[in-house]
């Protein structure tokens, strides 16, 4: 990553609602530990990738059953999946002059977050932590699906943000594979 960001400060309003799962059970602290992370993100990025110095961001803490509606209506996948974005760039509503930016909404499955932190042998926390900054990367239009560079510069921005929050490299096991292949 050439580009650090700099030293700037962020007004963040971001709403936490947990809408189905027991995510306290699985999570402990899952709404600030969710915060942390959208902090973390928000603050590891180039300036120019703001929308502004006061931002809103929404995450809701849900359970599979409504991520898989979701995915359905939105995206055509009649299946859960980790964690969904829903960029407010992608609305044509324009910006309320003035106003903090409304980045979006990030809509989080407990089964599905639990059970890949399973697999892949990490603290649910952990990958909570993980997904809640890939899905603000997101919002603020990273996209890993957009080729191999984008997916290369997107990924090592997760491991600095998540670093700084204590969580390993996500991606760690995966380079490993790709050598020994």
């Amino acid at each position: 990553m050439r580009d650090e960001p700099p030293n700037r400060s962020l007004e963040l309003d971001c709403d936490i609602r947990v809408l189905g799962g027991d995510w306290s059970a699985a999570v402990a602290h899952a709404e600030g530990l969710a915060e942390r992370a959208v902090r973390a993100a928000l603050a590891g990025v180039p300036g120019d990738r703001l929308p502004g110095d006061a931002i809103v961001v929404s995450v809701v803490l849900a359970d599979d059953a409504t991520v898989r509606t979701l995915n359905r209506d939105y995206r055509d996948k009649d299946r859960p999946t980790n964690v969904l974005s829903f960029a407010e760039h992608d609305s044509d509503m324009p910006p309320i002059p003035h106003a903090p930016a409304y980045l979006g909404e990030l809509v989080l499955a407990l089964e599905t977050v639990c059970a890949e932190a399973e697999a892949q042998g990490k603290a649910p926390a952990d990958h909570l932590a993980h997904l809640t900054v890939h899905g603000v990367l997101h919002l603020l239009d990273y996209d890993h699906e957009r080729g191999a560079a984008e997916a290369a510069e997107m990924e090592a921005r997760e491991v600095a943000i998540l670093a700084g929050l204590g969580v390993a490299d996500p991606y760690a096991d995966d380079r490993a594979a790709a050598g020994d292949a």
